[in-house]
């Protein structure tokens, strides 16, 4: 295993998590390679450039009343010099600390030109 690239995948999770509750669209487009891919709700989504991906659109599907998520497990199942596959589970929550929802993932970590990045995800989260 990549310790170094393993290591950079998670850091830029970690990255991802808190610019999305932060509602930092700007961390969030950081935290990601372009192309951009989604697979989720029966629909395959793809932001081609950076700064395409919008936190209205993650509002409007995260569910009435999100207020933050976390990572609730990120195993690697893959992992090479530029490229880590990790099985995620996630939480949506609301500001009083109730539950939204809990989605299994796969997310795509790459290394493009140095940057490490969400490259794609698939998930059961609508």
């Amino acid at each position: 295993m990549n310790d170094d690239a393993l290591a950079a995948a998670m850091k830029v999770m970690d990255a991802y998590i808190d610019g999305l509750n932060r509602h930092d669209e700007p961390a969030v487009n950081d935290a990601c390679n372009f192309p951009h891919v989604r697979l989720a709700g029966g629909k395959v989504v793809v932001w081609p450039n950076h700064g395409d991906y919008k936190l209205d659109d993650f509002v409007a599907r995260a569910g009435d009343g999100w207020h933050h998520s976390t990572w609730d497990e990120r195993t690697p199942i893959h992992v090479g010099r530029d490229k880590v596959h990790l099985k995620v589970k996630f939480s949506r929550w609301r500001a009083d600390g109730s539950l939204l929802g809990a989605f299994e993932t796969i997310y795509i970590v790459t290394r493009q030109d140095g940057h490490w990045g969400i490259q794609a995800r698939s998930s059961f989260a609508d």
